[in-house]
C-alpha cells in the first residue's frame, strides 16, 4: 500500500539543518505515526511522503515556506525586564509562552541587556531549510474513527 490521503504512515526520521547538525531524530524511539492529509507534519514533508511505501528510504529537503515558515522580523521584540515577574534569572535560549495576535506563541529569549529582554516569536526553525532522512516503516488505512477525529489513535505499546 502506498501513502495517500487517509492513510496512516509510520516513519523513522533524522532532521538536520544546512550545516548537517541533527535537530531532531526518532532514533532510539518509536517511529512517528501520522494521518496523511491531516496537516500533522510540515506540508513540504507531507508532499514528499505521498506515494511512498514500506521500506522506502529517501531524503526530503523542505524549504522554509513549506516547513516552519519564513523568519519574520516583526516577531523580534524588546520587553522590559519587569515583564518577567517571578523569573529570577533570564538567560538567552530560555523559552516562554506569550500572547500573540494569533493566540499563544512561544518566544525565545535572544539576549538580555540593560534591563531589557530581547525575545523572538519565530519558531526556532523558521527560515531554515529542513533536511529529513526518512525510512517508512508502516502504511495502513486509517480507521473510521481516526478519520472522524483527524488524528491517529495510539497503538499503546503493542509490538507486532
Amino acid at each position: 500500500m502506498q501513502i495517500a490521503e487517509n492513510a496512516v504512515a509510520a516513519f523513522h526520521y533524522t532532521l538536520t539543518d544546512d550545516e548537517g547538525q541533527v535537530i531532531d531524530s526518532s532514533k532510539g524511539r518509536e517511529p512517528l505515526t501520522y494521518l496523511h492529509g491531516g496537516g500533522q507534519i510540515v506540508p513540504g514533508l507531507e508532499k514528499q511522503m505521498a506515494g511512498r511505501g514500506v521500506g522506502d528510504k529517501f531524503t526530503a529537503d523542505v524549504a522554509p515556506e513549506e516547513g516552519y515558515g519564513v523568519h519574520h522580523a516583526e516577531l523580534l521584540q524588546e520587553v522590559p525586564r519587569e515583564a518577567f515577574q517571578g523569573v529570577d534569572d533570564i538567560q538567552p535560549g530560555m523559552q516562554f509562552q506569550g500572547r500573540g495576535p494569533q493566540g499563544e506563541i512561544n518566544v525565545t529569549v535572544t539576549k538580555v541587556e540593560d534591563g531589557k529582554v530581547f525575545i523572538d516569536g519565530n519558531h526556532p526553525l523558521a527560515g531554515k531549510t529542513l533536511h529529513f532522512d526518512i525510512e517508512v516503516t508502516n502504511v495502513r488505512e486509517a480507521t473510521g474513527e481516526e478519520l472522524e477525529h483527524g488524528h491517529v489513535h495510539g497503538e499503546g505499546g503493542h509490538h507486532h
